[in-house]
């Protein structure tokens, strides 16, 4: 069996990694080339280029690298074509890998084409839905009620394998009680953009956290690609975290912390089923709003919040995204409050939901739905 994979992102590459290891598991000798990043290439992966080059977030960053971008899109369509592949695997990263997709189904119509984790037609452009079935055979989804979505919609066959955080972090889940004096995690970011837009309004929240909360301990952990940038943005904090470097550290740190500010993205999942009481904030471009707001068709931005269809972690954003306020609401959760007996309460039912119930990992039954399209 030949398979091309494509990552354009650090949680795709991720998602690419438990992929290649399930397919290995279950098809011995199988074949995999494409583009992925660090996890991927851990796993005696060649990737055609680095996937920074296209893990891009945000309009402004888009238009400014929009030539490079093409180029890339050109050069990994031309690979998988000349890699005549049993199956195309394009794992998230939407704006890039739809457009390989389409190339390939039409050089190569025999082809399959699996889009694991689907566009988000639940939240913006469900147009799309129906557009993609065109070139895209089957959706692998990750939230449980995106089945029903694509079939309402009129999109590709859709199945829902779990959330790979389920299979990541399955042990991550620490003791409440124990919880309740620990650190208050600081999370700007895992992009060097978002990290840069939040970081200084996180410092001045932490610093009005720890004026009105005296003697808290605060962590911020994150990866090794952005450790120096996170060392010099630091520097001008009022209040200094300590940081801590890779997941080792970073999920004991979830374990045990109290409470966390976060950007918003799949960290908010992290931390909720960790179990850690948890504000979120972001901030995008004017220009990008703009637009989102003309779009965007969910009213919640935080990943726990979609799938609960309720604000379990409340969402600071834009002007709202401001230190006082930022301070005001960790001061609810930072303490044994009705706020933070509401927020772990939620935590559990979310838990519930996103439970896999026959007991397999999501990169199996990933593994297992690919094989079966090509059987």
């Amino acid at each position: 069996m030949k398979v091309f994979m494509i990552a354009g992102e650090p949680s795709g590459d991720l998602l690419g990694q438990g992929l290649i290891r399930a397919l290995r598991e279950r098809a011995p000798g199988v074949e995999i080339a494409g583009v992925g990043g660090d996890a991927m290439i851990s796993e005696n992966f060649a990737s055609l280029f680095p996937i920074s080059e296209i893990s891009l977030m945000g309009v402004l960053p888009v238009l400014a690298n929009l030539r490079n971008v093409l180029k890339r899109i050109d050069q990994t369509a031309r690979a998988a074509i000349a890699a005549r592949p049993d199956v195309l695997v394009l794992i998230d990263a939407p704006d890039f890998n739809h457009r390989v997709g389409r190339k390939v189904r039409k050089a190569l119509p025999g082809t399959k084409i699996v889009n694991y984790v689907g566009p988000t037609v639940w939240a913006w452009r469900p147009g799309r839905a129906k557009k993609i079935r065109a070139f895209v055979d089957l959706i692998l989804a990750i939230f449980p009620f995106e089945p029903e979505v694509h079939e309402r919609l009129g999109g590709p066959r859709c199945v829902y394998i779990g959330h790979p955080l389920i299979e990541r972090l399955g042990g991550l889940t620490g003791d409440d009680e124990a919880k309740k004096t620990g650190p208050v995690l600081v999370l700007p970011g895992s992009r060097a953009s978002v990290v840069q837009r939040m970081g200084p309004v996180f410092g001045e929240a932490i610093a009005a956290l720890d004026k009105a909360h005296p003697g808290l301990d605060f962590v911020l952990p994150t990866s090794r690609g952005l450790a120096s940038r996170i060392a010099e943005l630091i520097t001008s904090w009022p209040v200094k975290p300590r940081v801590v470097v890779g997941d080792d550290d970073k999920y004991a740190a979830f374990r045990a912390a109290r409470a966390a500010l976060a950007a918003s993205g799949t960290v908010t999942l992290e931390l909720a089923l960790s179990r850690t009481p948890t504000v979120v904030a972001y901030r995008i471009p004017k220009i990008e709003e703009f637009f989102a707001r003309r779009l965007i068709q969910v009213s919640s931005v935080a990943q726990p919040n979609i799938i609960l269809g309720e604000k379990a972690f409340p969402e600071l954003l834009q002007d709202e995204a401001n230190a006082p306020l930022l301070a005001a609401r960790l001061g609810e959760i930072v303490e044994d409050s009705p706020e933070r007996r509401r927020q772990l309460e939620a935590l559990g039912r979310l838990r519930e939901l996103i439970a896999i119930k026959d007991g397999r990992r999501p990169s199996e039954k990933a593994a297992e739905a690919i094989c079966g399209l090509l059987a």
